[in-house]
């Protein structure tokens, strides 16, 4: 590399030492991108130093690229395309665009892993974000042997990711991707999130499950303890979970405003009404807020809740069945006085 560098500097010196000052000028000097703000250069594996030389063009708004084109003459760099995501500024010359994307020193950039109903969604708003494309991650992920080697089933997969804002280098491709997302899951599932699940007698995917269907109950999140600790105190009796967002889970259908007595016929593992105990897997990819709210879950005795009728998206609690009777008559007249149905 030493080698290369030098016999790249004495070209340019040999060049220098023949043009003078507008050469030196036009390699060192001179500003080619017009562009008003840092704006990022996308390189993937299909490119190659011509389409390199068009992406400064047409991305950055390059003016001219014969200083650029002519690094590239006295140099390896166009056998050697570094993929990534560069960062350039307006007063970036040629020789510091090219010494960048020749030592392929990428920018980080940041990565948004969303909570989202299901992986699929997930990984329509991931593979925008890097390299690898939609397929290539899906087709990972849809591989039970692979999965399985990750230490999850299908049922189950929704539970590797912890969505949060991670800095990572563009380029990955989808096997990078999801042994990022594999480092992330083990960094979070630490020793003392680990201790905190095993004091609730759970796993960390079944905390993932319960927060599933914690998230799914109630948007408000001063509100998510509460749920958790109920659904935990129905779990450590044996009583059914009995969760309507279970319920829209089975159907599919998660529009439903009222959940009737035909809608908990549905045959299906996630049906809570049906089976006690947890469902197979995650009812979605849950936040890191609803997965604490599992593990710092607020002690009560409550064993019963109903949406309260104000429509406010939080709910009244109960003790015993006779007082839910009460607050579950008062939300379904408001439902009928809105004529929900």
């Amino acid at each position: 590399m030493k080698r290369k560098s030098l016999v790249l500097f004495a070209s340019i010196l040999i060049l220098l030492l023949a043009g003078g000052g507008t050469i030196t000028h036009l390699l060192f000097l001179s500003h080619p991108l017009r562009i008003s703000q840092p704006s990022f250069l996308y390189i993937d594996e299909d490119d190659d130093y011509d389409s390199v030389c068009v992406k400064l063009e047409t991305k950055l708004h390059a003016e001219s690229l014969a200083a650029f084109r002519f690094f590239g003459a006295v140099s390896s760099y166009p056998k050697h395309i570094h993929t990534g995501a560069y960062r350039f500024r307006t007063e970036d010359t040629p020789w510091s665009i090219f010494k960048t994307l020749r030592a392929g020193h990428q920018t980080p950039v940041r990565l948004v892993v969303p909570s989202v109903r299901t992986v699929d969604q997930l990984i329509k708003r991931v593979a925008p974000q890097i390299m690898a494309d939609s397929a290539e991650i899906a087709q990972l992920l849809s591989d039970s042997s692979y999965c399985s080697k990750l230490g999850f089933q299908k049922e189950t997969l929704p539970a590797l990711f912890i969505p949060n804002t991670y800095e990572i280098y563009w380029n990955l491709n989808a096997q990078a991707f999801i042994k990022r997302m594999k480092k992330e899951y083990l960094a979070f599932w630490n020793e003392k999130r680990r201790a905190q699940a095993e004091a609730l007698k759970l796993t960390p995917v079944e905390v993932s499950i319960l927060a599933s269907i914690v998230e799914e109950e109630t948007a408000n999140n001063a509100e998510k303890p509460m749920v958790a600790g109920l659904y935990l105190n129905r779990l450590h009796i044996g009583m059914p979970l009995q969760a309507d967002p279970t319920i829209k889970f089975s159907l599919q259908d998660f529009g439903l405003r009222r959940i009737l007595f035909k809608h908990l016929e549905v045959e299906s593992p996630y049906n809570t009404y049906k089976y006690a105990g947890l469902p197979p897997g995650p009812i979605r990819i849950p936040s890191v807020v609803g997965l604490e709210s599992v593990l710092k879950r607020t002690k009560h005795q409550y064993l019963y809740m109903c949406a309260k009728e104000d429509f406010s998206g939080t709910h009244n609690f109960a003790k015993t069945l006779g007082v839910h009777k009460v607050n579950a008559r008062r939300y379904q007249q408001a439902l009928n006085h809105r004529a929900i149905k």
